[in-house]
């Protein structure tokens, strides 16, 4: 056991001493200790005064909750390494001479490489609306066949689009927008950029597919997993021995990143007997948990498999605030001073949408980054997006910039449309919403956003 944290209780006790072979799924709500049991069940498989020990990989998505859970366990975790995703496979690609430096192409490079691949094919003569579209759709939908290694046309006429965040592509238009994918890897790879973000695990899982070697990690816990695409849990599961195991822990609520789709597509071998539910929540107060549903229960979740639906926390709290200003300035100004004084007792996290409106909170705290390398303990205020928050938690929560002109973020309402792009947003806001242990203050400028459930008793509504 980690001394540090919790100890596992009930049905948990179960999961942390399943056996420590094969693949496991553990699906569970906001604040149901997914992320404790991860490191706990990490530091049971490493044990190597049992049978089972061997070397751990502890992998997340988001590279700033790396430091949060190596402060978790407090320097506890022997034989585990503590990964996000991309840490370890470009460390293990370099193992296999495939990661040159800079070879990954970033966000605004693949975007460049993209809008470079749709002007290409429109001057050969081809045509079609969705070429018209921000390129932010376009690289959405490449995301997405890149996530789950859709390689040829007719694979892509097959693609089942049920579940799908994202961008929509009638069949018709699917060939010619598949000709821009291609060319778009062949610009990127003559650019020197063999990989971007999403197409790196194909490359993993093709040389563990080659590889005879011993495998390096025996075990493999995934934190936050429904935050990890098809392709990359294919790869991990190619990363352990006959063996080993492979555990999986993940809220489908607060899929984020527009896979949707994730462990029942990634070859997984788990029986009906290896799915796991928790429905407790430890984190949040009753009054957080209710809103959070409430979110989680809007049409805008239709469609998302494997929701576990909360059981209502017994800790009771104030209502989350939702206060209405006259001015963004006004609203910015309350925010301030509210995180000013609730850190004077506890750990106080700001969030925002977006790094633009993040940029105007000027005042002393932690930013949650991806190069955050330690994690600070006691009271104090951070801030961040709602995307750097995933799997953290604070004892206050400020949401600024609540506003229907805000949320849905405008960007995303034209790229993928009102519809998307509101299913897109309100799973930001319910993991923005559930980070809060328990204190929650929403604001906004104008008409509060609609992703906020228009229900009684949830929110207390003031004006200032």
């Amino acid at each position: 056991m980690i001394a540090m944290l919790p100890r596992p209780v009930g049905r948990q006790k179960e999961v942390l001493a399943l056996p420590a072979s094969g693949h496991t799924v553990v699906l569970g709500t906001a604040g149901s200790g997914k992320t404790t049991l991860a490191i706990h069940r990490a530091a049971y498989l490493a044990n190597t005064a049992t049978d089972h020990g061997g070397r751990t990989l502890l992998v997340t998505f988001n590279k700033c909750l790396v430091a949060y859970l190596q402060s978790l366990s407090g320097g506890g975790l022997r034989n585990v390494e503590v990964r996000n995703y991309h840490h370890f496979a470009r460390g293990y690609l370099a193992t296999r001479g495939k990661m040159a430096w800079n070879a990954i192409a970033d966000a605004n490079t693949t975007e460049s490489y993209v809008q470079d691949a749709i002007n290409a094919v429109k001057e050969t003569g081809e045509d079609d609306p969705l070429l018209d579209r921000p390129v932010e759709f376009i690289a959405e939908e490449f995301r997405w066949l890149s996530q789950n290694w859709i390689r040829t046309v007719d694979d892509y006429l097959e693609a089942e689009n049920a579940g799908r965040m994202g961008s929509r592509v009638p069949l018709k238009s699917r060939p010619i927008i598949f000709t821009v994918y291609q060319h778009y890897r062949e610009l990127r790879n003559a650019g020197g950029k063999p990989y971007d973000w999403d197409d790196l695990a194909q490359t993993v899982v093709s040389e563990f597919a080659e590889d005879d070697d011993d495998r390096y990690y025996r075990h493999v816990v995934i934190d936050e997993g429904q935050d990890f695409s098809p392709v990359m849990l294919h790869s991990l599961a190619a990363a352990i021995p006959s063996d080993g195991s492979l555990t999986f822990f993940g809220d489908m609520a607060q899929q984020i990143y527009g896979h949707k789709v994730s462990w029942r597509s990634a070859g997984l071998n788990v029986r009906d007997k290896d799915i796991w539910k928790f429905e407790q929540n430890y984190r949040n107060t009753k009054q957080i948990a209710q809103l959070a549903l409430a979110i989680a229960q809007s049409r805008h979740y239709r469609g998302v498999a494997d929701l576990v639906a909360p059981k209502s926390p017994v800790a009771d709290g104030p209502l989350p605030a939702l206060v209405d200003f006259d001015s963004e300035q006004a609203e910015l100004r309350f925010v301030k001073d509210q995180a000013q004084k609730l850190a004077k007792t506890g750990t106080v996290a700001v969030l925002f949408r977006d790094r633009d409106l993040e940029k105007r909170l000027q005042i002393r705290a932690t930013r949650l980054h991806r190069e955050l390398a330690s994690w600070p303990t006691g009271p104090r205020v951070f801030y961040g997006t709602y995307h750097a928050a995933k799997g953290l938690e604070f004892d206050s929560v400020l949401i600024p910039f609540t506003s229907a002109t805000r949320l849905p973020h405008p960007p995303d309402v034209e790229a993928f449309g009102d519809g998307d792009a509101a299913a897109r947003n309100a799973k930001l806001l319910y993991v923005a919403v559930t980070r809060a242990k328990s204190n929650l203050v929403l604001t906004h400028t104008g008409e509060p956003t609609p992703l906020l459930p228009n229900v009684n008793g949830l929110l207390q509504r003031s004006k200032r």
